[in-house]
């Protein structure tokens, strides 16, 4: 994972680009016609259910992906129902973080892992104070921007050559539950990095805490060795300060309405494209998207000191991360 080299190719991307890109922008699009921006901001996020099962047939993320969805709408349940308490907050994004890795872990649901539960949890505890929003409206929302994306990633089902593919049975799909040593010794680290971003983010503000876990989380990864995980840490920290800098840019043509709507499907489009190949470039790409969606799912203006907040919030996750790592055994081979 070197910061001057792309990683290999694993096949087409464009489809799940494409796919993300329409998740993030219709909503947004749509809403902002009928007189609800914020209402499509908060469905845009519906898009984090096309992320995952991205190499699978069709037919086998068509069954997959009603799962990821309910996940993130249990998340965003949880976060809505502590989003006024700081205390509960701090317990929620622990609780969170820790169950959705169990599960995600336990059930073979590979990348991009728990990170977006953790992601969605935080971002509706920001919302909801933010914009007065009832919890059935935010939820109500993001379940609509859930199912478009859904329905966007199987809508090739509508072909008889598609549906007609072999899918294996779903416990084959997410076989499970079950935790050999390399899953027992990630959940540990979530564990862990949760347990102390959660404080660290009490320290500095109990709204900054899920983005401490989240970047630990990140680091983290499905598969990370000592190696790995400091190699994660260094693309991490360096890309989202990269992406701070793209975000101070875009903010000064003060997006909103349809021209953010394009932008946000634009930056979703090319995160995919180059997610799997490298990271750090991803990342700052990631950074600016979901500043933006923050500020617009918030009604407030774009925030420069929001992205100084975010590189410290970042630099905090990313070493818990990567100091998590050490758990891991010297002689692992990928070491």
């Amino acid at each position: 994972m070197s910061l001057f080299a792309f990683g290999p190719s694993r096949g087409p991307r464009w489809q799940i680009g494409l796919q993300a890109g329409l998740g993030i922008s219709v909503p947004i699009a749509v809403m902002t016609l009928a007189g609800q921006p914020v209402l499509g901001h908060i469905a845009a996020s519906g898009a984090f259910t096309v992320l995952f099962a991205g190499t699978s047939p069709i037919v086998e993320r068509a069954r997959i992906l009603p799962f990821v969805a309910a996940g993130l709408l249990v998340s965003a349940a949880l976060g809505a129902a502590v989003a006024h308490s700081p205390l509960l907050v701090a317990i929620g994004v622990v609780v969170i973080a820790v169950v959705s890795a169990a599960l995600a872990f336990g059930f073979r649901l590979g990348p991009p892992g728990p990170l977006f539960f953790v992601l969605i949890f935080g971002v509706t505890t920001t919302v909801i104070p933010a914009t007065g929003l009832s919890p059935v409206v935010h939820l109500g929302a993001l379940a609509a921007g859930c199912l478009f994306s859904y329905l966007v990633a199987v809508s090739a089902l509508v072909l008889p050559a598609v549906r007609a593919k072999h899918s294996r049975p779903l416990r084959e799909l997410l076989p499970g539950p079950a935790w050999d040593a390399d899953a027992r010794m990630l959940v540990l680290r979530v564990v862990i990095v949760a347990v102390l971003g959660s404080l660290l983010g009490t320290i500095l503000d109990p709204g900054r805490g899920y983005w401490i876990v989240g970047a630990a989380v990140a680091v983290i990864g499905v598969a990370a060795t000592r190696r790995l995980a400091m190699q994660r840490a260094v693309h991490r920290l360096l890309g989202t300060v990269v992406g701070t800098g793209v975000y101070a840019l875009l903010v000064l043509l003060h997006p909103a309405g349809l021209w953010l709507a394009l932008l946000l499907g634009v930056l979703q489009f090319a995160i995919e494209m180059v997610v799997v190949r490298h990271y750090a470039l991803a990342l700052a790409l990631i950074t600016p998207l979901v500043l933006l969606l923050l500020g617009a799912a918030t009604g407030g203006a774009a925030d420069p000191a929001l992205a100084l907040e975010r590189v410290v919030d970042t630099l905090a996750g990313a070493a818990l991360g990567a100091l998590s790592g050490l758990l891991h055994p010297r002689a692992e081979p990928d070491d």
